[in-house]
């Protein structure tokens, strides 16, 4: 009672009504039995550890109780406040621990803005130079230790070599639930982060959660890039969630290996029966860089109960979203991305030969409406093409079949 307000205020209203003995129920107490034990010690003298993994929730505690200064110099939500401030916002690893160990109690925390002064941190870390925040200069030379960490002023700090890639914390944020992960990638653009970034952390988190995608990647999303030396577990995922939520993130740029995650996304979406929005979206972002596609990505499989082998709507929707794009959209820097920068031809001749060799594949499905491949033909305007020999193969191919 003299430390938490809350409590203090229930006995209160019980002596005004002369109850002699009452029970009292904390329904919406935030972080469960574990965190009511560190009140409880707390409150009678019992030394208490605070650390990344409960400091969220026992914040929230601190909070849901009223364990202020006015029930006690130096209570647990100052205590726990400056210990956020001094021990958590400053260190990269404790930072996302306290993110990871938030959903329990992540509504209370985000009122109380816990959540977003971690995400803040965190995209400030991820944004910097690391030298700038507590990282040796010279962490590749005589600063190395024999066991690999880092020495500062010949201590050993225990902390790992951090990689000198851009990508290096892609890995220690894939730890984080899908809203967790969202949030940090918008605070990361409204900090400025560069589109290469967070396309490869959004394309490394999506490859993780989605196995399906590594089929269509080029077995690019098994590299493990962790630099913590602390383990965590991988957050629980609804993959259909997630999918919905990473489209809403995909920067507006083009490039030739964000094309190629963009198709497997589709081929994903459309077995996880996405939104129709979503789906749509996917087919228009792809549609605004149809031009650095290739035929393996595009022979899209029909996943319904369609007698034909490909969906071949869902490509005539793109071809659409192609010639309407206007070719507006940017390239990702090519100093930081898999591009192609300077094609030897225009946009619209390298789709039609694509679309030649795509019609020329779908042609051999014995399935294939004539009417399809009419409109596959004709989704082009003709001056696409300077020769038609690609569409005679396509239509010779179809007849002898």
């Amino acid at each position: 009672m003299s430390r938490c307000g809350k409590i203090a205020n229930v006995f209160a209203e019980c002596q005004d009504r002369n109850e002699g003995s009452f029970k009292i129920k904390l329904p919406e107490f935030p972080g469960g039995p574990d965190t009511f034990l560190v009140v409880v010690k707390f409150c009678y003298g019992v030394r208490v550890e605070l650390s990344s993994k409960n400091i969220v929730a026992v914040y929230c505690a601190a909070d849901y109780l009223k364990m202020t200064e006015e029930f006690g110099e130096d209570n647990l939500l100052a205590k726990s406040d400056t210990f956020l401030h001094k021990n958590i916002l400053r260190n990269w690893k404790d930072c996302i621990l306290s993110l990871q160990c938030s959903d329990p109690v992540i509504r209370r925390a985000e009122k109380l803005k816990v959540v977003s002064k971690c995400l803040n941190a965190v995209a400030m870390m991820a944004c910097t130079d690391r030298s700038l925040f507590g990282w040796p200069m010279m962490m590749y030379g005589s600063l190395q230790s024999p066991g690999g960490s880092i020495l500062w002023n010949g201590i050993n700090t225990g902390a790992r070599i951090r990689s000198a890639e851009s990508d290096w914390w892609f890995e220690d944020i894939s730890y984080l639930s899908v809203p967790l992960f969202e949030k940090l990638v918008r605070t990361m653009k409204e900090r400025g982060m560069r589109a290469e970034n967070l396309a490869g952390a959004i394309m490394y988190y999506s490859r993780k959660y989605l196995p399906g995608l590594g089929r269509w990647q080029g077995g690019q999303g098994g590299k493990s890039r962790t630099l913590t030396s602390f383990s965590m577990t991988s957050a629980a995922v609804d993959q259909k969630v997630l999918l919905e939520s990473i489209e809403k993130l995909l920067p507006e740029k083009k490039g030739k290996s964000f094309c190629r995650f963009l198709l497997g996304l589709l081929r994903v979406s459309m077995i996880l029966g996405v939104s129709n929005n979503c789906q749509e979206s996917l087919e228009r972002r792809i549609g605004m860089q149809l031009d650095l596609a290739t035929l393996d990505t595009l022979l899209i499989p029909t996943y319904s109960d369609s007698d034909t082998l490909y969906n071949t709507d869902c490509v005539e929707r793109i071809v659409e979203s192609f010639l309407s794009s206007g070719q507006n959209i940017t390239l990702f820097s090519p100093s930081s991305f898999d591009l192609e920068t300077s094609p030897s031809t225009g946009p619209l001749r390298r789709v039609s030969r694509l679309m030649d060799n795509y019609i020329a594949e779908v042609a051999s499905d014995v399935n294939l409406k004539p009417e399809k491949l009419r409109n596959l033909a004709e989704a082009l305007p003709d001056s696409s093409r300077s020769l038609h020999d690609g569409l005679y193969r396509a239509v010779d191919i179809y007849f002898k079949v």
